[in-house]
Formats: structure tokens, C-alpha cells, sequence
């Protein structure tokens, strides 16, 4: 059971397994394929997901066994926040209340409805690239425009 607007009153470390897994809002893009620039360590997202990535749902298609079907995929953690932060969107709620900045008002749990995420222009859209589908040298040719990414939704 989730406490009433627990994101505002439980630090990260202090959340239920419940309440940590209700703050992804589903927008899919931690599961977009990312490139970082050796030279300035900027980390630029591709239009190619996830081989588990259900473009539908915007949601892990295997999630329980993520780790062993694809051993790069980060298991996001109150540990590994800190960490993950440089790469993940300004948007994402766990980044967003890692930072101290609440949750958007489009998020879910906000709204009440999940289809606030692709209201808001969040969610990730097709036409996406099933990495199976793309030679990793051929990544730099599917980088999509960081402020799409990056930046909050207008």
C-alpha cells in the first residue's frame, strides 16, 4: 500500500519497492539507447530502444528478468540514482526528486491518468529502431535532438 503523496513527505532511500516502481512515469526514454561524447561527456539519445522495449506500453517487456536479458540495462536504485542522474531526462521523477524539484504536474500520479505523460509531448513515439535492427557504428546516425530529450515539455 502507497501513503498519500508519499513523493512529497519519504525520501527516495525511506520508499516502499510500491512507491519507488509508482514514480516511473513511462515516458520510455531510459529505455532509448544513449551515445557519450568521449570529449565532453555529453550523453546524446538515439531514436533505437531497448530490445525488451514495448513501444506500445512504453514499458519493459520483460522486466523482471531485465538484468540477464540485457546485462548494460541499469537497475535504478536509490543507491545508483546519484550515478544514473547524469544520463537520465530532466523530466524523469526520480531525477526530478532526486534534485529536490517535486514531480511534474503531467505525472501519473499527479493526473490520475497515465496518458498524461504522452499529453504532455513526454512519452517517447514512434518511429523507433529496435537496437537488434541496428550495427552499433551505425548509432550516430539515429541521435534525436537533445532539447526533445533534455529539456522540460513546454
Amino acid at each position: 500500500m502507497m501513503r498519500d503523496r508519499f513523493w512529497e513527505t519519504v525520501p527516495l532511500d525511506e520508499m516502499t519497492r510500491e512507491e519507488w516502481e509508482a514514480l516511473c512515469d513511462g515516458c520510455g526514454r531510459c529505455c532509448l539507447l544513449k551515445l557519450e561524447d568521449e570529449d565532453t561527456g555529453i550523453v546524446h539519445y538515439t531514436s533505437v530502444s531497448c530490445r525488451l522495449f514495448d513501444g506500445e506500453t512504453r514499458r519493459c517487456g520483460n522486466y523482471p528478468l531485465r538484468r540477464q536479458l540485457v546485462p548494460g540495462c541499469v537497475v535504478l536504485t536509490p543507491e545508483t540514482i546519484e550515478e544514473a542522474s547524469e544520463w537520465m531526462p530532466a523530466s524523469c521523477a526520480y531525477r526530478r526528486l532526486y534534485e529536490g524539484r517535486g514531480l511534474a504536474g503531467w505525472h501519473p500520479l499527479i493526473s490520475g491518468t497515465p496518458d498524461s505523460v504522452a499529453e504532455a509531448g513526454v512519452a517517447v513515439r514512434a518511429p523507433l529502431t529496435p537496437e537488434y535492427e541496428v550495427a552499433e557504428e551505425d548509432l550516430e546516425d539515429h541521435v534525436i535532438a537533445d532539447d526533445l530529450i533534455h529539456g522540460e515539455p513546454i
